[in-house]
């Protein structure tokens, strides 16, 4: 079982149900799923081998095979017609999803230049978080590799909390690095 998993069932479920007033263990907040994009529809025409580097960063990042995403409509000023290939698209559950959260948390984040945390404003208001990285090489996964293709992350953190305030006492628990 992963450590983070483990780690909720045994302590972070019992502290959150006191913290916020909760009887029931099901309706305590939990993490349900993470989702792992990577838009790269401009810098694709110019650069048809991009979405190759793209499908093997985000399988060797996350450990499992991505989707390609699609337009779902033309886009004249963008250059982007229907059905067009637009970026590449991972959703994690389970213990893939906590093993990548630890990963994220504990070894990617340190790795980022000038980190001084994440904001609390990036809550959508029912509690998921999303957070950006302008840089998919931070990742150790991909550091022993030269790419000179570097593009965006988007990582989005889907959570079972009623609001901002159990979500982000959700993801501190879990040693999320917010700057409070």
């Amino acid at each position: 079982m992963a450590r983070l998993r483990e780690q909720y069932e045994s302590k972070i479920r019992r502290e959150l149900k006191k913290e916020l007033a909760i009887d029931n263990d099901l309706a305590a907040p939990r993490i349900t799923k993470i989702k792992v994009n990577a838009g790269i529809g401009k810098r694709l025409q110019e650069n048809p081998k991009l979405l190759d580097t793209v499908l093997e960063d985000i399988a060797a990042i996350t450990g499992q095979r991505p989707v390609k995403t699609l337009a779902k409509k033309s886009i004249a000023a963008f250059k982007i017609r229907e059905g067009q290939v637009v970026g590449a698209a991972v959703t994690l559950r389970g213990r893939r999803m906590y093993e990548f959260l630890d990963k994220l948390i504990n070894a990617t984040f340190p790795r980022i230049r000038d980190f001084r945390g994440y904001s609390r404003k990036s809550f959508d208001g029912r509690g998921n978080y999303t957070v950006g990285l302008k840089e998919h090489m931070v990742f150790p996964e991909l550091a022993a590799r030269e790419s000179s293709q570097n593009f965006g992350i988007e990582i989005v953190i889907a959570t079972s909390a009623a609001d901002d305030e159990s979500g982000y006492r959700l993801l501190k628990k879990f040693g999320f690095p917010f700057n409070d």
